[in-house]
């Protein structure tokens, strides 16, 4: 199926996001971008080489003339806030090329594929960060798309997921690759995309290794002849290169049916493990740390042009410095076989939901009310009780789960604070 048209009405059908207006403009972000100009500017020569190194790290294009003139709407401004901020959504790829590095996959396959794809969703107050993931053997309907060299491709209906990137670039930019994906995923979902982000898988590696490397427990033993991994049960803190590795892997001992779908759900335990370590390390608040993380992260990334400029990079990963892990939420689009084809997927219904929800700024899982407490217990959280002149938050947050039953990352939607494995997180 899809879902494009029922969540393109559905989506507009409801109320508009809250601070809503050019995220350039979020005061957060504006600061901390003038923060960082600050310190090149006065920080000497070994600051202002720092910064220069990172813009020259970055590559990025403007494909804006790519996208058509079909897109989902942005957000309508809130009359009565015009000064804050507004929800970003960013489309995230990972880039498996096997040109020139042996650190990959030894799978003999050439060329570029994103084998990975998240829509990233900050909400405008900075309280929520939700990721959502697309199997990449969805079905769906890839629409047309234009090239930079102007070629186009025609459209692709009932067409696995993964197929936009490949056409997208097959002129062999990444930003082409990129912007076909970018504007599928905006057909299919209905939600606007502000910005693209490919990560260099091979250089996931320096990421990691810049933070220290990151702790996870390893459920059972895992052992990947094509990704190159064999790590024991148990705790251990990740080297870049396991990381990968970790993040690859689809068949092998330990690595559960060898379907995509399980490979999610360990990307996305990964991503968890490395959101708890960046804020638990404080990167996003230490400049140093920052500056360091930066430099590795920008040198694997290909960029939307409206991302492209350190300021507003540093300012919005500053901007999200306070959400606690708890509100990072994970989740793979939910879907069901094929008809008649069991190697590939469609989306269930319930996706709908998903990308309104998002489309409109609203937790993609729904928060649920506050328990009401017994009276007897002293009165404290009873409906009514001690309400009175006093005004109930209208911002949900999502707290981590604390039941020792654990969630099945790639399944169930978990935070950055549930357990989904071996211990808690």
């Amino acid at each position: 199926m899809s879902p494009r048209h029922a969540v393109s009405r559905r989506a507009l059908r409801r109320s508009p996001a809250r601070h809503a207006h050019s995220p350039r403009r979020h005061p957060v972000m504006r600061t901390a971008a003038l923060a960082l100009t600050a310190v090149v500017a006065f920080g000497g020569t070994s600051a202002a080489t720092a910064y220069a190194r990172l813009q020259g790290n970055i590559e990025s294009a403007d494909v804006e003339h790519l996208l058509g003139a079909e897109r989902p709407p942005e957000p309508t401004p809130d009359p009565d806030d015009p000064n804050a901020g507004t929800p970003v959504n960013i489309l995230v790829m990972g880039s498996d090329t096997r040109e020139g590095n042996d650190s990959v996959a030894s799978d003999e396959v050439a060329g570029q594929r994103s084998d990975t794809t998240i829509v990233m969703h900050v909400s405008a107050d900075r309280s929520r960060v939700e990721l959502v993931s697309i199997p990449r053997d969805s079905l769906v309907d890839i629409p047309e798309c234009e090239r930079s060299d102007g070629s186009s491709s025609g459209p692709q209906p009932n067409t696995m997921f993964n197929a936009a990137f490949q056409t997208g670039g097959q002129n062999g930019s990444v930003t082409d690759a990129a912007a076909c994906t970018q504007r599928t995923v905006e057909q299919i979902t209905g939600v606007r995309i502000h910005h693209f982000v490919v990560v260099d898988m091979s250089g996931f590696i320096d990421m990691v290794d810049a933070i220290g490397g990151v702790p996870m427990c390893i459920p059972q033993d895992m052992r990947s002849r094509k990704a190159k991994l064999d790590i024991t049960a148990g705790e251990h803190v990740l080297d870049g290169r396991t990381a990968l590795a970790f993040a690859r892997a689809r068949t092998g001992e330990g690595l559960g049916d060898g379907s995509d779908t399980g490979r999610i759900g360990r990307q996305q335990e990964l991503l968890a493990a490395t959101a708890r370590t960046v804020l638990q390390k404080n990167v996003l608040t230490d400049v140093p740390e920052l500056i360091r993380f930066l430099n590795a992260t920008t040198r694997s990334l290909t960029v939307s042009s409206s991302l492209a400029n350190i300021p507003d990079m540093a300012g919005l990963a500053y901007s999200l410095r306070s959400v606690p892990s708890g509100n990072i939420t994970f989740m793979t689009i939910p879907f069901g076989a094929a008809p008649g084809n069991a190697a590939r997927v469609v989306w269930t219904d319930e996706a709908d939901d998903i990308w309104a929800r998002m489309a409109a700024d609203e937790p993609i899982v729904p928060v649920d009310e506050p328990a009401v407490t017994d009276p007897a217990d002293g009165g404290e959280g009873t409906e009514g009780a001690g309400t009175e002149g006093t005004e109930e938050p209208t911002t949900p947050t999502s707290e981590p789960t604390t039941t020792s039953e654990p969630k099945k990352a790639g399944v169930d939607p978990f935070s950055a604070e549930d357990n989904t494995g071996c211990g808690s997180a």
